[in-house]
């Protein structure tokens, strides 16, 4: 009797694990849409000194407009202007005003890597961003280092006067354009929502995924922690850093902040 109370006792620490309602943080606080516009970091470099300023409207107007992807859609290859050599595009009509360096770890992801890079260009260009993809390559033989790769990206970015950065995860891809591929005045957590996860944030400190931050935030952090190889725990990291300088990323709404994760064989956890 004794081994059966206590294998029923298990059973039922395992159910309460399981379905608590705080397991999953379902609910978090997040900028309004309304709000959105007014949160954003305007930064955008003078392109083309022959044009205006992209007029506000536009961006106001996207942020309200609901686009978001249907998913059966996104790995047919998508029609977009081919960016200039580096990575590096921004709209003809009208000076953006939002200039942004996307920071995006990679190693032996190539199926992965070839559709972020024909979806992004498409998605990006649909907003009216200036923006450059940076895609930084490990080529050792030591277990991936994310973060490091991360630090690498944005050092180089921010000698090229990006003051923008997103953190950005390759195997991850937006689904609403309502959510602006920009900074916010905080650092922003921009994939809070994502169909791996039943699109459910996992715990409040999460942060990885996707990331907004001005280069002079990531600057006062002092980057990632370099010391972390394999799989898990940077991101963990990061929010502690961000935390210390009373920097704890905002976020939108779970249906504006919406990806899918495209499925891939993970490296070997620490």
């Amino acid at each position: 009797m004794k081994k059966i109370a206590i294998c029923l006792t298990c059973m039922l620490m395992l159910i309460v694990l399981i379905f608590h309602p705080d397991r999953h943080s379902k609910y978090y606080t997040f900028i309004a849409i309304v709000d959105t516009y007014k949160e954003l970091f305007f930064n955008s470099f003078e392109i083309n000194k022959n044009v205006s300023k992209c007029s506000a409207d536009f961006y106001k107007r996207l942020i309200e407009s609901k686009r978001e992807a249907v998913l059966q859609n996104i790995y047919v290859s998508k029609h977009f202007i081919s960016p200039a050599h580096g990575g590096e595009y921004a709209n003809d009509n009208c000076n953006p005003m939002f200039s942004v360096a996307i920071i995006v770890p990679y190693r032996n992801r190539t199926a992965q890597l070839q559709m972020f890079v024909n979806y992004m260009h498409y998605f990006l260009q649909e907003q009216k961003v200036h923006y450059r993809l940076f895609i930084v390559e490990q080529s050792d033989r030591l277990p991936f280092n994310r973060a490091k790769m991360m630090n690498v990206g944005a050092l180089v970015a921010m000698k090229m006067n990006y003051s923008c950065l997103i953190l950005h995860d390759v195997d991850l891809l937006p689904l609403n354009l309502q959510n602006i591929y920009a900074c916010s005045n905080k650092p922003r957590h921009m994939s809070s929502s994502i169909d791996t996860f039943r699109y459910n944030l996992p715990y409040l400190e999460l942060c990885g995924g996707v990331l907004s931050i001005q280069s002079s935030q990531f600057r006062k952090i002092n980057g990632m922690s370099n010391f972390f190889y394999g799989w898990g725990g940077e991101d963990d990291d990061l929010f502690k850093r961000l935390q210390k300088y009373d920097l704890t990323p905002d976020r939108l709404s779970p249906e504006v902040s919406v990806y899918t994760m495209i499925l891939h064989k993970k490296e070997m956890a620490r």
